[in-house]
């Protein structure tokens, strides 16, 4: 006489009640557009705000003369480069006054920054440049000594110290500023500029 076989329900193995989290791993042309448009400016706004933030770091290969690559100038210049002139000198006065927060109002890096972004933006719209590493390295050189002259003559025309000692300091600080922001600009202008390229080619 054969006795019923239980095998059968005991191989059966309970399935488990956790269920597996899957990450949805979605291309960005597949994300809805307000989506893209808020990732975009989260990396945008992020960027410059890290900028902002490494401007007062002196880390080593990153000082000359005791000054420091301006972040904000190179991150303007990227910006501006295929922009239009008033969205060049919009994003150059916003930063210059995240900056004269973080330093002093008086005199004011807004007046440097939105110029360095008007003209970035006029010169590109003019085709004066090819946009490759060289050219960015060589407008943020030029930038850089416009921005600290411009600079150098606001204190001037403050009237609290002596215009030789000012001249003396920033024609120093002008040079160590442009060798260093040229250098680094594409550290900064290679990964922006990638990423809101892709932007552009996702939105058409």
């Amino acid at each position: 006489m054969k006795m019923p076989s239980s095998s059968g329900n005991s191989q059966k193995k309970p399935q488990s009640s956790k269920r597996k989290f899957k990450i949805p791993n979605k291309p960005l042309s597949r994300w809805h557009p307000g989506m893209r448009q808020l990732l975009d400016w989260m990396v945008t706004v992020g960027s410059a705000l890290l900028c902002l933030m490494l401007l007062p770091t002196r880390l080593p290969g990153m000082e000359l003369l005791g000054i420091g690559p301006n972040w904000l100038l190179i991150w303007v210049v990227a910006w501006s480069v295929k922009r239009s002139v008033l969205e060049g000198l919009l994003a150059g006065i916003v930063l210059g006054m995240l900056q004269d927060a973080m330093t002093s109002p008086d005199p004011t890096h807004a007046i440097t920054l939105g110029l360095a972004g008007l003209l970035t933006g006029l010169t590109q719209k003019q085709r004066f440049i090819q946009e490759d590493f060289i050219s960015i390295a060589l407008i943020v050189f030029a930038m850089a000594i416009l921005a600290e002259t411009i600079f150098g003559l606001q204190l001037s025309l403050i009237g609290d110290r002596q215009v030789e000692y000012i001249w003396a300091y920033y024609q120093r600080v002008a040079l160590a500023s442009a060798i260093l922001s040229s250098l680094w600009a594409p550290v900064v202008y290679y990964p922006l500029n990638r990423w809101w390229q892709k932007m552009r080619l996702l939105e058409q």
